[in-house]
């Protein structure tokens, strides 16, 4: 007898239930068949059954004390004043902070679960899954670099009077999760050379393949026999310009998400009143974000992941600079 049903039962159905089995004129098999129970759950209702309906509610399966295992009270109190001290904080750099300011040594998940409890985050919807191809991250350093521009947000510039429109140049490591980033008054080709030529000095090395997309700071759109600008300094350099599939910005993955987390970490609070006051802070705000422990890297900073990829010899650039 295999009837269990994947539901909880209504208080009625328990009730008419035990009461049937309990006049002793039908048999179990009928009961269960009948009210679509399972028989161990009819005799765990006829156990605590006292003749009242009040006695069949669900009672509460809350455990009566904490789970040995479970956060304790310490460890709950240094993760309400890190996040105190730090509006805004990530989860992956409370993470970090809370390994090496309390040698905190539970798991990344356990940590979400218990700010989802505190209330800081809200039970995330469930998505459709998108059946994605798996993609090749290199894992040398200097193997590819993906490169894309941002705008900076408008309401970030607290002077009224400038009305210009500034840009952000991202670059980043595709091994290391090294980022640079630099700020433009324009978009186009001639900041998109340089921008080039600054990620070389940056990171030291001329990478193999730098991958971007197809932008008219990159690239020409339509067929043309007139070189690009910015191909012909890749062509200069003997680096490999790589363009991703139009309008599939999640082939250029890595930049991308960097992009979210800027919005999430630095623009939500920026304020600005100038140009070069916008590139001083982003300048502060490059060397932070490049110390911050990423999931991908086993929590560890960019700047540790390059030099472990170069103490094990894991290169691949073209020459150093």
């Amino acid at each position: 007898m295999a009837i269990i049903s994947q539901r909880f039962h209504d208080i009625k159905t328990k009730f008419h239930a035990v009461t049937a089995y309990r006049s002793g004129r039908y048999s179990v098999y009928h009961i269960c068949t009948k009210y679509h129970i399972s028989k161990a759950s009819l005799m765990r209702w006829n156990k605590v059954f006292d003749g009242t309906i009040d006695s069949l509610k669900e009672k509460s399966r809350r455990p009566h004390s904490p789970h040995p295992n479970s956060h304790t009270v310490l460890e709950i109190s240094s993760i309400e004043r890190l996040i105190k001290r730090n509006p805004g904080i990530g989860l992956t750099e409370l993470y970090t902070k809370l390994r090496s300011l309390y040698g905190y040594s539970r798991h990344y998940c356990s940590l979400y679960r218990v700010l989802v409890r505190l209330g800081y985050y809200a039970k995330p919807k469930p998505k459709r899954k998108r059946r994605l191809k798996k993609y090749h991250t290199p894992e040398k350093l200097g193997e590819k670099i993906q490169i894309d521009v941002k705008y900076v947000p408008k309401e970030c510039n607290a002077n009224t009077r400038d009305d210009y429109r500034y840009y952000q140049y991202t670059a980043i490591d595709e091994a290391s999760r090294e980022r640079f980033i630099c700020f433009y008054r324009e978009i186009s080709s001639y900041s998109s050379v340089d921008f080039l030529r600054r990620t070389i000095r940056h990171f030291g090395y001329v990478p193999r393949v730098v991958q971007t997309d197809n932008g008219l700071e990159f690239s020409h759109f339509k067929e043309t026999k007139i070189i690009h600008p910015f191909d012909r300094e890749c062509e200069r350099l003997g680096i490999v310009h790589k363009t991703i599939k139009p309008r599939t910005p999640r082939h250029n993955g890595k930049v991308e998400r960097s992009h979210r987390t800027d919005n999430e970490r630095f623009y939500s609070t920026l304020r600005f009143y100038s140009f070069e006051d916008l590139q001083k802070q982003g300048r502060r705000y490059l060397y932070r974000s490049n110390r911050i422990g990423m999931t991908p890297l086993n929590y560890k900073t960019p700047i540790e992941k390059r030099l472990e990829l170069m103490e094990s010899g894991l290169v691949n650039w073209l020459r150093t600079v």
